[in-house]
């Protein structure tokens, strides 16, 4: 299996100046390899391969001196790149996209550069951690987490962030295998995320949104002032550097809280169920789709699928048409606007949060899909639970909400046993019926 491992090198000025000239030669490579393809598909009739393109590296090198200062690797996957953009369009064009060519890049939209299998390697060298790359430099490197011992390095890519840092993202391959549906399923949980509730679980517990209204605020501040700069100007210049630093600061702080929220799901239980969310169509809705991409849904099930994978857990997506709708004790479907907030069946008469009952039958469907045998009474027997409520700002401060959730099972204990029994009681006379 294939993982990313992010870290922050920590350049000195003259390695910056390295680091952007490297840059600067690959991106003056791509845009003559984007020029040779062009000519090659006027004079033959056809678009090149990339070995056509790659075996010309070395007479190109012959007059053009800069590309020896770089390591050949780094060239050959600059030639690697032009091509998946390549695959990229033709795919938007085989969805129904109105796609053109390939554009020249300038230098501000070529960040990053790759060296493939070889070339680099993390060393010690004077008590610090440096990665050492071929014809450039050891770099200082802050690694803030291990790489596992089994893990082998296949490419690292350098990437000037808009801010001005600096990033080496390692990929690794290692061997894993995929887990197995456990055969007891009493460690799983459905999870319905939404908007004002982040994320509702099976186990009732409703995680709450991250709070990014002074961030955003700040960075519409900001953008305001940039209107009032004079475009190329150096405080046009600075102005712009400080809104690329609100947008990593958003950035960083979501999936922080993404990053902990999927880890506690992937070690906590055996099965995950989730809903197969479509958010690009979402997204194309005119109607609350800026909330929807604040969300960032399908970034949260992305890294909740490969943490399962890497813990073991077995990760499932179901269909989501209908989990809010239908009852998860007797299966009727109860049509209820968006501002409902509770599900009332009109036929068993089973009450319970709206995104607490869609909880139950993604879990449902998610047994289901892996052939895992449930019992029918499940949701009614013990989705009956007040629900706990947990701040995201307790996700990210304790990293998982199973502190947040014990602390208010001991305040709140005698109400929760009271409220359980009640409804249990409302339920089950409504069932015999």
């Amino acid at each position: 299996m294939y993982y990313s491992y992010k870290y922050r090198l920590k350049p000195s000025n003259a390695h910056r100046e390295e680091l952007d000239r490297h840059r600067d030669i690959c991106r003056q490579l791509y845009n003559h390899t984007r020029y040779r393809l062009n000519e090659y598909q006027d004079e033959h009739g056809e678009l090149p391969s990339m070995t056509t393109l790659r075996s010309e590296l070395p007479d190109l090198k012959k007059w053009w001196n800069d590309l020896s200062d770089v390591y050949s690797k780094v060239l050959q996957t600059v030639v690697e790149r032009l091509f998946d953009n390549l695959k990229g369009l033709s795919k938007l064009k085989e969805n129904g996209y109105g796609v053109g060519q390939l554009k020249w890049k300038p230098p501000r939209e070529f960040r990053s550069f790759t060296y493939s299998q070889s070339g680099f390697k993390l060393d010690k060298k004077g008590g610090q951690t440096v990665l050492s790359l071929s014809k450039l430099a050891d770099i200082p490197i802050q690694l803030h987490r291990e790489i596992p011992d089994d893990a082998a390095f296949k490419q690292v890519t350098l990437k000037k962030e808009p801010t001005g840092e600096w990033f080496a993202t390692f990929g690794v391959q290692m061997d894993r295998e995929s887990p197995e549906p456990p055969e007891n399923p009493e460690k799983c949980v459905g999870i319905d995320v939404g908007i004002l509730t982040y994320a509702h679980d099976t186990d009732g517990t409703a995680v709450g949104s991250l709070d990014l209204s002074d961030e955003r605020e700040r960075l519409e501040r900001e953008q305001r002032k940039l209107s009032r700069k004079e475009h190329g100007s150096n405080n046009y210049e600075k102005q712009r550097r400080r809104i690329a630093e609100c947008h990593a600061d958003l950035r960083r702080k979501r999936r922080d809280f993404l990053h902990k929220l999927s880890k506690y799901y992937a070690r906590e239980y055996d099965l995950v169920a989730v809903e197969d969310l479509n958010v690009k169509g979402m997204m194309e809705s005119p109607s609350n789709s800026r909330n929807t991409a604040s969300a960032a849904w399908r970034t949260f099930l992305s890294l909740l699928e490969y943490k399962c994978e890497r813990e073991g857990t077995h990760f499932v997506a179901v269909n989501p048409r209908g989990t809010t709708k239908e009852c998860a004790s007797c299966g009727v479907e109860t049509k209820k606007p968006l501002w409902v907030r509770e599900h009332s069946c009109p036929a068993c008469g089973f009450e319970a949060d709206r995104d607490a009952n869609a909880a139950w039958n993604i879990l449902s469907r998610g047994l289901e899909d892996v052939g895992v045998g449930y019992s029918e009474s499940t949701p009614v027997e013990t989705a009956l639970p007040v629900d706990t409520p947990v701040s995201a700002k307790r996700v990210v401060e304790a990293g998982s909400p199973i502190w947040s959730r014990a602390r208010s099972a001991r305040s709140h204990g005698q109400r929760d046993r009271r409220s359980r029994a009640t409804l249990k009681e409302r339920t089950a006379s409504a069932v015999s019926e």
